[in-house]
């Protein structure tokens, strides 16, 4: 079973990420609602898999992918974009994040992500 730590600001995003994983065999170790504290359970956890999002306060979701990546180079990172955030989403992945996902999730589109990992 893959275990999944989920990063977003939103609590609504965070549950329904969870609902998707969990309906699919994946196992939610951890949710974080910012990058300082994604790194943080990143370190204590360990999950196979990040679902990353991009904009958040107090350490934004590229900051935390290279945290991450520095003291995990095999980490893998998917990050949770909104329309409009190519630029970021291709500095984060030269930063090192394994793909991307574009809000609203479709769970079939997730998962499909997922897998391709």
């Amino acid at each position: 079973m893959k275990k999944v730590l989920i990063v977003d600001d939103s609590m609504f995003m965070r549950q329904s990420l969870k609902m998707i994983f969990e309906k699919n065999g994946y196992e939610v170790v951890g949710e974080a609602e910012n990058g300082e504290k994604a790194v943080a359970q990143y370190e204590q956890l360990l999950p196979d898999l990040v679902t990353m999002d991009v904009t958040m306060p107090v350490m934004d979701g590229v900051e935390a992918l290279k945290c991450i990546k520095k003291s995990s180079p095999s980490a893998k990172v998917l990050m949770v974009t909104a329309m409009g955030q190519e630029s970021i989403v291709k500095e984060a992945v030269i930063q090192g994040a394994c793909g991307f996902v574009v809000k609203p999730i479709i769970a079939e589109v997730l998962i499909n992500a997922v897998k391709k990992l």
